[in-house]
């Protein structure tokens, strides 16, 4: 800065005196708050007596690997309902229709939708093999199967139950129980026993809603 009067002077020394005015003050509140901090130090050890650091080991923090979030208790309690609404003593034999092959319509349905099934009108769209299933399993499985099938559009659907051929006194053990279950479903139309192309006396043929 080039001093061209008097004036300049002083404004020089003024701008110097307010630099060392400031920096006094800074270094002032610095020296306070070392003595604030100094302070609070010595009234913590009055307080709490000598003190030693911990010493601290070197871990490895393994954060928990995230589980997939399944909805076990909804599946429990579908499982549960699905055991509850299909029941093993409902009376089915005044629902179903005797006829050259056992058949079941819900009321109001005439019985062109038993014989319409029957010949092939609704071709089959998927199927569920209850082979090999203990009672509990074939009503859960069968349960499922039909919620889904109902749930994805599907229309006409065989549930395989067996003749019961490999069942002491070779009786059907699940033919019987599939027909009460299926009655008790809400999304049944009707029913009609399989024809032999299609498993015969071992199969129904389903209609959904």
């Amino acid at each position: 800065m080039k001093l061209r009067s008097l004036a300049d002077l002083k404004t020089l020394h003024k701008v110097i005196a307010q630099r060392a005015a400031a920096e006094a003050a800074a270094q002032e509140a610095e020296r306070l708050r070392q003595v604030r901090l100094d302070r609070e130090k010595r009234l913590f050890e009055l307080a709490v007596g000598p003190v030693q650091p911990l010493v601290t080991a070197r871990r490895v923090h393994h954060p928990p690997r995230p589980v997939d979030p399944l909805p076990r208790q909804r599946q429990l309690d579908e499982a549960s309902v699905m055991r509850e609404a299909l029941s093993d003593e409902f009376d089915v034999e005044t629902l179903l229709h005797t006829d050259e092959a056992l058949s079941y319509r819900r009321p109001g349905l005439g019985p062109d939708v038993a014989r319409k099934l029957r010949e092939g009108h609704w071709s089959i769209q998927r199927q569920i093999d209850l082979h090999g299933l203990r009672t509990d399993e074939a009503r859960e499985a069968l349960g499922r199967f039909v919620r889904d099938c109902h749930q994805n559009g599907l229309r006409c659907v065989r549930v395989v139950h067996g003749k019961g051929l490999g069942s002491p006194g070779r009786t059907p053990v699940l033919k019987g129980r599939v027909l009460r279950w299926l009655v008790q479903k809400k999304e049944v139309m009707a029913f009609v026993q399989a024809r032999p192309a299609d498993g015969g006396a071992g199969a129904l043929v389903v209609l959904l809603k």
